[in-house]
Order: structure tokens, then sequence, then C-alpha cells
């Protein structure tokens, strides 16, 4: 797999907001697999904003809960699979993820917030996303990196979608 990895500058919640939609317009379809996105950031950053831009895009409809105190929060998708929401941000110990039922039948995407809580039970990324707040305050810095072929088939749908003007590669 050829490492792919491309940095944005968000002004705003709107540019957030347009990130998610852009990501869910060029998710790669992969017959029935499952794609795993785990987003990073520190409390405020950005994920579950971007979250919710891209499960409202994929056509969820109603109310798009936070998953911090439910841990996950399971999304009905176009041809009847699921988008799951996870925010580890409360787990004590990955052990405990256990519990929660993630077989993962039902999901073709997991939106994962604070997944390095669940290392060594959370199967690895597609796409890894880390969300920063940009030096001055003003706005949101979001470095997107494949760690599979199904990831980097996403960023490469991006690059093709949204133009080497707004996006700033770095491989």
């Amino acid at each position: 797999m050829t490492a792919a990895r491309t940095i944005l500058t968000l002004a705003d919640a709107d540019a957030t907001d347009a990130l998610g939609a852009a990501l869910a317009r060029t998710r790669p379809q992969r017959d029935g697999a499952v794609l795993r996105v785990h987003l990073h950031g520190d409390l405020g950053a950005g994920k579950s904003t971007l979250a919710r831009a891209l499960l409202r895009a994929l056509g969820v409809r109603g109310a798009i809960r936070s998953p911090t105190y439910t841990l996950v929060e399971r999304y009905p998708l176009a041809g009847g699979r699921e988008a799951w929401h996870l925010d580890l941000y409360r787990i004590g110990d990955a052990g405990e993820l256990e519990f929660l039922g993630l077989d993962g039948g039902e999901a073709e995407l997991w939106l994962i917030e604070w997944p390095e809580r669940g290392r060594g039970w959370l199967p690895p990324a597609d796409l890894r996303v880390d969300l920063a707040v940009a030096e001055g305050g003003a706005g949101r810095r979001a470095e997107l990196s494949a760690d599979s072929e199904g990831g980097a088939a996403w960023l490469a749908g991006l690059a093709a979608e949204t133009g080497p003007q707004e996006l700033a590669a770095d491989s």
C-alpha cells in the first residue's frame, strides 16, 4: 500500500461540515466490507462535528446524538446496513468494549472517537483523521492518513473531487 496523507485547514464549522460531506460522497464502496475511521484530537477539536456531518451526508435523518455516554450510536444507512459512531472517551480499559456487542455484522462504517482507548481490541483504521485547533485558535487543522487500501482509495477520491486548490497533499 502506498502511504497517503492529506492536510487541510478548516476555517470554521462550515468547513468541517463540508469535509464530512465530501468524505461521505467519496467513500469507497467495498462489497460488504467495513470501513473504519479513527478520529483523533483533543476535546473540542471537531471530532463529533465531523462525524455528524459525514452521517448527515450519508442520509441519516433525525437526531444524531453524541455517543459520549452511550458509547455507541447506530444509524441506518441506505441498503439496510448501519453506520456506527463510537466515543471511547469514558472507557477505562479496552476490554470493556467486549460488552458492547460490536461484532460488526450490520455495520459498513465505524466512526470512532478516542480510538486510542480501545487499543488492542479495536480493528485497525482504514482512515485516520487527526483534528487540532489551528495555531492562533482560528479554525482547525485536519490531517487525513490512509492506513489501508480502502483508506488510500478514499483519499484519492477526496483529492479527485476537491482538486488541488482545496487540498494540500503532503505525499
